[in-house]
């Protein structure tokens, strides 16, 4: 199935390091956008994470990448570390049998490390905005010789308050360089930056993988934040989810909720961020295999993730971001199968519910929290499907035929049923947990555009120069570790850097409408 990429000039080494990661065919987003990269021309890409974005515009950059030059030709902007790391990783899988290399370079790792790491003299630099300044300020990074920048996940960079670095990138690299922009959305923001920094782009619209609403039963449960823990505990027991993801705001609560629910006897891990590589794919693969039928999981570690057979989404925090509301419910109801999804709600946080209502055009029924007396019904209803299932293996149960005879000589079978359904019954754990209370969502006044906007949607996701305190319940931040003496540094130097002085690109007769829907 090769032959399509070769249809699309990708070079024999390309094709080969293609074969080996087990590529078939290109997905649509790359059909269309890989012919347009490869020609030079500037580009839009609005397409979602999981429809092959980075093949996109990775395949493009290999081929224009001149291997013989050691310097760096291509800088592509990342929001957050992980993806930093997870594209250069697919760049490098995908340029192994060519002479391009790909490094990684964000926030939270030894800057000295990543000094070193440059002098073996990388052409691909996959950077967080925030570290990229570092580097520009230390003179460890030049941008003579580049001729492609990438802005990955644009709308993601600056809605973590990245829109002031980004200028200031831009505006040091040289004018004649091509620019690929890839956003999954395209806010005013994102368009006033597109206007200002690409010429005549071609803009290519995926439409997004359409969740199938239809099929996902939607509730809110409104909820003090101190009650959530024993309300989701409620849930489980009720529903049994087959595999439910649950959805935390912070680093921190994905720890907390899961140490709290394995004290109560469920088979649950989390992941985040902070996790090794080894451990994320680990958990993951556990939670595909169903060795643990809970996952609990920040909004960006949970990125990308494509697990069949989620009967549930639980968020335990409510996202600040409408979009992010529809990605995680949008794990459950695949393949066209039913699922459910409820959101736990603190009374404050209701206008948020209502941006989400807003934006899927639907409305998310209200539900109650079930009490402990609906909750051991329902213990009761699982047990009985279970004995009632049971009873229909016949062949199983012939080596206990004959205790079963022995015991009805001396008990009366309704009683002998009654005592098998009490054992059968899960009783309501209460085992006292510590999960630290996180203070409400507030209500965002968006400013004109957007731009200088450095408040984040998700505190999933945050500035790599953040310099914080970690989990500081108010800014709801994480995901993303500090870069605390680095950006002292930065932040000095930065009130004396000059800002760049770039005029949009657009300028004159040649600009059109490239967003008109």
């Amino acid at each position: 199935m090769l032959e399509k990429f070769e249809q699309l000039m990708i070079s024999e080494p390309v094709l080969r390091a293609l074969n080996d990661m087990g590529f078939e065919e290109p997905t649509p987003i790359q059909q269309e956008a890989i012919p347009v990269a490869m020609s030079g021309k500037d580009m839009i890409g609005q397409a979602q994470t999981g429809t092959g974005k980075t093949a996109a515009f990775g395949l493009p950059v290999l081929e224009r990448v001149d291997g013989s030059n050691r310097h760096v030709q291509v800088v592509i902007l990342s929001p957050t570390r992980e993806l930093a790391i997870q594209v250069a990783e697919e760049l490098n899988k995908m340029a192994q049998y060519t002479d391009i290399t790909a490094l990684p370079i964000y926030g939270g790792q030894d800057i000295n490390r990543q000094f070193r790491a440059l002098k073996k003299n990388p052409q691909i630099i996959v950077a967080t905005p925030g570290r990229l300044m570092d580097h520009m300020d230390r003179g460890s990074i030049k941008f003579e010789d580049v001729k492609i920048v990438v802005l990955d996940e644009a709308d993601e960079m600056l809605n973590m308050g990245f829109v002031d670095d980004i200028n200031k990138i831009l505006g040091a690299i040289p004018e004649d360089h091509q620019t690929l922009l890839f956003s999954a959305t395209m806010p005013k923001a994102i368009r006033e930056l597109a206007e200002t920094y690409l010429t005549e782009p071609t803009l290519i619209r995926m439409k997004p993988t359409q969740v199938t609403m239809d099929l996902i039963e939607q509730y809110y449960i409104e909820v003090q934040d101190r009650q959530k823990f024993d309300v989701l505990c409620r849930l489980f027991d009720l529903q049994a989810p087959e595999l439910a993801i649950i959805f935390t705001r912070t680093k921190r609560r994905v720890d907390e909720v899961t140490e709290a629910l394995k004290k109560r006897g469920y088979m649950a891990e989390g992941i985040h961020g902070d996790l090794s590589q080894q451990k994320r794919d680990s958990v993951i693969r556990q939670f595909r295999e169903g060795t643990i039928d809970i996952l609990v999981a920040t909004d960006v570690a949970a990125r990308g993730l494509d697990i069949s057979g989620v009967s549930h989404v639980y968020n335990y925090d409510l996202p600040q971001d409408p979009e992010s509301y529809t990605h995680r419910v949008g794990r459950t109801g695949r393949a066209g199968k039913a699922g459910e999804a409820y959101t736990f709600v603190i009374p404050r946080e209701i206008e948020h519910l209502h941006a989400i209502e807003r934006l899927t055009k639907r409305k998310i029924a209200k539900r109650r929290a079930p009490s402990l007396g609906e909750v051991l019904e329902g213990q009761q209803r699982i047990a009985v499907e279970s004995l009632v299932e049971m009873a229909g293996n016949v062949e199983e149960l012939v080596p206990f035929k004959v205790s079963a005879e022995e015991l009805l000589n001396d008990t009366d079978s309704v009683t002998l049923l009654a005592a098998a359904l009490k054992l059968l019954t899960k009783e309501p754990d209460t085992t006292p947990v510590n999960i630290t209370e996180e203070k409400p969502l507030r209500v965002r006044r968006r400013r004109e555009g957007g731009r200088g906007d450095r408040r984040r949607r998700d505190g999933d996701r945050r500035r790599d120069g953040d310099r914080r305190r970690e989990d500081r319940p108010r800014r709801n931040r994480d995901e993303r570790r500090s870069e605390r003496r680095d950006s002292r540094r930065r932040d000095d130097r930065r009130s004396e850097r000059p800002k760049a002085d770039r005029k949009p690109r657009h300028q004159g007769e040649g600009f059109k409408p490239y967003f008109k829907d």
